[in-house]
């Protein structure tokens, strides 16, 4: 209850804080590329239930659809996770957005709602879930975060092994 209760204050306080940056992101995206200035993704969170997540955009509209492409491209060699180092779906600004974690901060809208923590494991597409193996799914008991341990200890450098075992 009270880390609800600290990430509902911390992630109002901190959008209101954040707005003037915000309005000054979604303008940056606006003028680099058409689409939506925030996308909206399925992804599984605590309990397996499916939610909303927002981002800022840092791809080109149409990027889920173009995955599957890619597939064949994937730098990442064991777990579900789809990982491509110059994805060409990404925007230019996507790029710098991405660097610094920027396209995250719309997933406090996702911490105010109660569908996520500021802290805890990264929230997964329904497709990369489905592939989980049996120990992967104590993932689906602990409410997604916008950061995690995984995250700060090397991104998507790491094994989905090394990723499993630091979030939960």
């Amino acid at each position: 209850v009270l880390k609800r209760v600290f990430d509902f204050f911390a992630a109002l306080i901190g959008g209101i804080l954040l707005l003037p940056f915000f309005i000054l992101i979604a303008g940056i995206i606006r003028l680099d590329s058409q689409g939506p200035i925030l996308v909206k993704l399925q992804r599984i969170g605590a309990g397996g239930k499916t939610f909303t997540m927002y981002k800022f955009r840092s791809m080109m509209p149409g990027a889920h659809e173009k995955k599957r492409e890619l597939l064949p491209y994937n730098e990442r060699e064991d777990g579900p996770l789809f990982k491509m180092s110059h994805d060409p779906r990404v925007t230019r600004v996507g790029r710098f957005l991405r660097k610094w974690s920027i396209d995250e901060f719309p997933q406090l809208i996702n911490v105010i709602k109660g569908q996520m923590s500021l802290v805890g494991p990264r929230a997964h597409e329904p497709e990369e879930v489905a592939h989980y193996e049996k120990h992967h799914r104590k993932l689906l008991y602990i409410r997604p975060g916008i950061v995690c341990l995984a995250a700060i200890s090397g991104r998507s450098g790491l094994k989905f092994e090394e990723e499993v075992h630091l979030d939960t």
